[in-house]
């Protein structure tokens, strides 16, 4: 009985101080923990772990933020003939020089002409200051200044595919030093829908005015990227998602034979000769030959890029 009475007043005690009881643990515990969470969302289980696969892939593939490329240098184009073809081809000059006192003919009116429906600047200078500007070339009175050329980054041709919702459809030419074979390539890329051409910043061919011309006006809409290292480059590219295709002679497939022409994609063209770089070589995923039945031993880097091109293209119409 004393057990009891005690019992009692504790319950019925107004003391302050702690009370017997179960502190809301057992109500909690009642209460459940809400509908089960999908199989995507619960760790450990087989479709988490597919979801998260699938994360880190998408995650890869995206583009990163666009850093800018390099400036080329300026650039002087002498003579009558070559810069009335500059002019004609939309090779972007900003000024053109003409000698004092110069004796006309149909180039020098042409180019006078071109030079002001563009709204270039037009110079008068006298013989002697175009003798020291072109380090004494037989300018034959016009001389035609091209600025420097604004190079791409890298990533940016990727990063401007990805944001079209597109698969990049790059080129980059490893040794290739004729600018006229740059020109070729650059027309090739925006004749079948590329999205930029790659070069190495040394011991490569860039945007002179020879490359502008033979690209026939589609560097204006055509970036040309420069990088420092090509092969990091290449790797960079790996890690965004994209297959990297060497045309190689002794490639181990046949053009017909690669189905990742039809996904995101960078085609590496060597140099005639030599072809691509030890380096490059093996930096690529797949080493692609073009078959040639007439028995020609290389394409140049212009009409080997153009086939892959091609074959590209159709796989993606």
């Amino acid at each position: 009985m004393a057990g009891n009475s005690q019992r009692r007043n504790r319950r019925t005690s107004n003391k302050k101080g702690a009370q017997v009881g179960s502190g809301g643990k057992r109500r909690r515990g009642l209460e459940g923990k809400g509908p089960t969470p999908p199989a995507s969302a619960r760790k450990g289980h087989v479709k988490n772990r597919v979801a998260n696969a699938k994360a880190k892939q998408a995650a890869a593939r995206r583009p990163a933020p666009r850093r800018g490329g390099a400036k080329g240098t300026a650039e002087l184009v002498v003579g009558r003939n070559p810069v009335v073809e500059a002019l004609r081809e939309g090779v972007p000059a900003t000024t053109l020089y003409v000698q004092q006192f110069i004796d006309s003919d149909e180039r020098v009116r042409e180019a006078l002409q071109l030079a002001t429906e563009r709204g270039l600047n037009l110079l008068e200078a006298p013989r002697p200051e175009l003798d020291r500007m072109t380090n004494g070339l037989n300018h034959q009175g016009l001389v035609a200044q091209i600025p420097p050329y604004d190079y791409a980054h890298p990533e940016d041709l990727a990063a401007a595919a990805f944001d079209a919702g597109e698969d990049p459809l790059i080129v980059a030419l490893d040794g290739v030093t004729d600018p006229r074979n740059l020109g070729a390539v650059v027309r090739s890329v925006s004749a079948f829908g590329g999205h930029g051409v790659v070069v190495p910043e040394r011991r490569a061919a860039g945007m002179t005015a020879g490359a502008w011309k033979t690209s026939a006006g589609t560097a204006a809409r055509t970036p040309v990227a420069r990088a420092t290292n090509l092969t990091r480059a290449l790797e960079s590219y790996q890690k965004a998602g994209l297959t990297v295709v060497g045309l190689a002679a002794d490639g181990e497939l046949e053009l017909q034979d690669v189905e990742a022409l039809d996904g995101p994609v960078v085609i590496v063209v060597g140099s005639e000769g030599k072809g691509l770089s030890r380096l490059v070589g093996e930096t690529c995923d797949l080493r692609v030959r073009i078959p040639m039945p007439g028995g020609a031993e290389s394409l140049n880097a212009g009409v080997a890029a153009g086939v892959v091109l091609w074959e590209a293209a159709r796989r993606r119409a």
